[in-house]
C-alpha cells in the first residue's frame, strides 16, 4: 500500500492533482466555496476511482484553512458509498453498506472504512455499526466543517460519504487519542436534556450552568472556553467519551454532543498532551515495524489548543515520523461506532 498526499493552497485541484497518477482511493478535504467544483474536477480526472469528500482543515506537516487537500491510497481495493437521510432514516442504506463490505472482501484485519458525516453523527454511526460491528471491520471519521459531503462525485447534504479501503499488502489497525481524564471522582446525573438541541438543563437535580461554574470556581464568562481545559466525560465500560461544550443557554449549557436524561456524567481535566501524543506514537510504532501510512482525523478544538501552545507543528512532524501522514480536522471525530468530541482518531496501515 501506498500513501499520497497532495495539496493546493489556492485551491487549484488540478495542480494538486500533478503528482498522483494511477490511485485505487480517494479523499479530499475541501472548502465550503469551492466544494462542488472541486468534487466535479475529481471525478472528471479520475471516474473509475472510489471518492469521497468533505470540508475543513486539512494537514500534512503543515495545517492549510482553505484550499483543497487530497490524501491518493494505491495498493488498495475500495469501495465508496453514503449514508443518506442521515437526520431522520440513517438506517435507510444498511443494506447497500453491507453489499459494499462484501464487494470489497472486507477482513477485520486488513480492512477499514473512513467516513466525513454532515450531521446526527451518533445516530449514522449507530446505524454503520450494525454492519461494520457484525463484521468486525473498524471506523475512523469525522463532522464535514459544511453540511455536505460527496461520494463518488455526487454531493450530498444530509449524509454520511463513507470509503471501506482493503489494505492488499498487510494489516490496518485504528487509535483514538484522549487528552483528558477524570478531574476527580464526582459524577453528574443529566436531567432535563433536550436531545434534538445537545442540551442539558440540569446536573443532579441543579442548574446545569450553575453546577459547572461552582465546581470549577469559575465566572459564567469563562464557560465558553473552559471546555478547552474540563470537558464534559461519559464513561462507557474503560473507555471515555468526550462531549465538549458549546455555551450557556438560560441556566443549562448546549454541548456538542447528544446527552441524554439519566447519562452519568464526570468532568475532565486536560494532561501533559506533549507525554499523551508521544506515547500515541510509540504505540504505534511498537505494533507495526513497517508502515505505509497513517490517516487521522483531529478535532478542531485540538487545533485551538495545540496552536495555542505552539505545538502543532511538532506535533505533525512528531507524526510523520511513524510514515506518510495527513488527515483533516473536524467538528467531531469518529471511533468505531462512538461520535466523540476534542479527541484524536486514526487508522494505520501496514
Amino acid at each position: 500500500m501506498k500513501e499520497v498526499y497532495a495539496k493546493s493552497d489556492s485551491g487549484n485541484l488540478k495542480e494538486a492533482l500533478r503528482g498522483i497518477t494511477s490511485p485505487d482511493a480517494l479523499i479530499m478535504i475541501s472548502n465550503g466555496k469551492q466544494f462542488e467544483q472541486h468534487v466535479k474536477e475529481l471525478q472528471e480526472a479520475f471516474p473509475n476511482v472510489p471518492s469521497i469528500a468533505g470540508t475543513g482543515y486539512f494537514y500534512g506537516k503543515t495545517v492549510r484553512e482553505g484550499g483543497v487537500g487530497i490524501i491518493a491510497l494505491s495498493g488498495v481495493k475500495a469501495v465508496a458509498g453514503v449514508m443518506t437521510h442521515a437526520s431522520d432514516m440513517p438506517i435507510h442504506d444498511v443494506g447497500t453498506l453491507q453489499k459494499n463490505v462484501s464487494a470489497v472482501s472486507a477482513n477485520s484485519n486488513d480492512t477499514v472504512c473512513i467516513d466525513i458525516c454532515t450531521g446526527n453523527d451518533a445516530c449514522v454511526l449507530t446505524s454503520m455499526d450494525s454492519v461494520l460491528g457484525k463484521n468486525r471491520i473498524s471506523l475512523i471519521g469525522g463532522t464535514s466543517m459544511d453540511p455536505f459531503v460527496a461520494a463518488n462525485g455526487v454531493v450530498y447534504n444530509d449524509a454520511a460519504a463513507y470509503i471501506l479501503v482493503k489494505n492488499q499488502g498487510g494489516r490496518v489497525r485504528v487509535y483514538k487519542e484522549n487528552l483528558y481524564r477524570p478531574l476527580d471522582d464526582t459524577t453528574f446525573i443529566a436531567s432535563k436534556t433536550d436531545r434534538s438541541k445537545y442540551y442539558i438543563g440540569e446536573l443532579n437535580g441543579k442548574p446545569a450552568k450553575e453546577v459547572y461554574k461552582s465546581h470549577l470556581g469559575i465566572s459564567e464568562s469563562d464557560i465558553a472556553t473552559q471546555t478547552f481545559q474540563n470537558p464534559f466525560g461519559k464513561m462507557t465500560g474503560r473507555d471515555i467519551c468526550i462531549i465538549s461544550l458549546k455555551e450557556v443557554v438560560g441556566n443549562g449549557l448546549a454541548c456538542y454532543r447528544q446527552v441524554n436524561d439519566s447519562d452519568v456524567l464526570c468532568l475532565l481535566d486536560m494532561g501533559d498532551f506533549r507525554e499523551i501524543t508521544s506515547e500515541t506514537i510509540h504505540n504505534i510504532k511498537s505494533d507495526f515495524s513497517r508502515v505505509s501510512g497513517v490517516i487521522s482525523v483531529n478535532c478542531v478544538f485540538r487545533y485551538i489548543v495545540f496552536n495555542n501552545n505552539h505545538y502543532m507543528d511538532e506535533y505533525l512532524t512528531a507524526m510523520s515520523t511513524i510514515g506518510t501522514s495527513a488527515g483533516f480536522f473536524a467538528n467531531g471525530e469518529h471511533h468505531n461506532g462512538q461520535f466523540v468530541n476534542q479527541s484524536m482518531s486514526c487508522v494505520v496501515f501496514e
